[in-house]
């Protein structure tokens, strides 16, 4: 895997070894490798049904692989429990937001869940996912694509290092895709991370992205 720079020693890491699973008694992937530092992201592309959702759902740790290991900073992830998941941030199919609750309410509910990102408030990320205005309008009365921006807001008010994501352009449009790019492209910036699945053609400026097609 190609990298921007060679990390140091002592940078964290998300590294796959040997991965298997099975679903419904057929194997999506086996043998799989892969290693993810600061500053890099992680596309897994495929058809439908390939295990891309599956494979992200183990880098969370909420499912296990039939064989392999995942490791942050060398130490097993299920074993790590707690410790790993401060870590990540994860946005799946669903938006992940209360719609009886506004904006600012679910970003407080977020942070709260989370370890708090020092310097951003909820009303600047709010403004970082062009839904400044809106901080006290009921979630249900916002569009589909604001609501994912929403979702995805809830990334800038933890200091997850490590972002995983389900189609996180689902719902938006031409400007809210722009919008989002930049959040992904301002993270990687940051030595942050990325794993995340995406139909749509991904503009990151910052970073080599990885890929891993698992209909290959």
């Amino acid at each position: 895997m190609e990298t921007t720079a060679t990390p140091s020693d002592t940078a964290p890491c998300l590294e796959a070894h040997g991965l298997e699973c099975i679903r419904d008694d057929r194997r999506l992937f086996t043998e799989l490798d892969f290693r993810i530092a600061p500053g890099q992201a992680l596309l897994l592309e495929g058809r439908n049904g390939s295990g891309k959702t599956s494979l992200l759902r183990i880098l969370c740790g909420i499912r296990l692989p039939e064989a392999g290991e995942v490791t942050w900073c060398g130490e097993d992830i299920f074993r790590l429990g707690p410790d790993y998941h401060e870590h990540t941030s994860y946005v799946g199919h669903r938006d992940g937001v209360k719609l009886d609750l506004t904006p600012l309410e679910n970003l407080s509910m977020a942070q709260a869940l989370g370890k708090p990102r020092s310097g951003v408030t909820l009303e600047g990320a709010l403004e970082q996912v062009d839904l400044g205005g809106f901080e006290d309008v009921p979630t249900r009365n916002l569009s589909a694509g604001q609501q994912r921006r929403l979702g995805l807001a809830r990334l800038l008010v933890t200091s997850a290092q490590l972002w995983i994501l389900d189609e996180p352009f689902t719902s938006l449009d031409r400007h809210g895709i722009e919008v989002v790019e930049a959040l992904l492209d301002a993270h990687l910036a940051n030595d942050g991370m990325l794993a995340l699945t995406s139909h749509h053609t991904i503009n990151l400026r910052r970073a080599r992205v990885h890929r891993i097609n698992l209909s290959a």
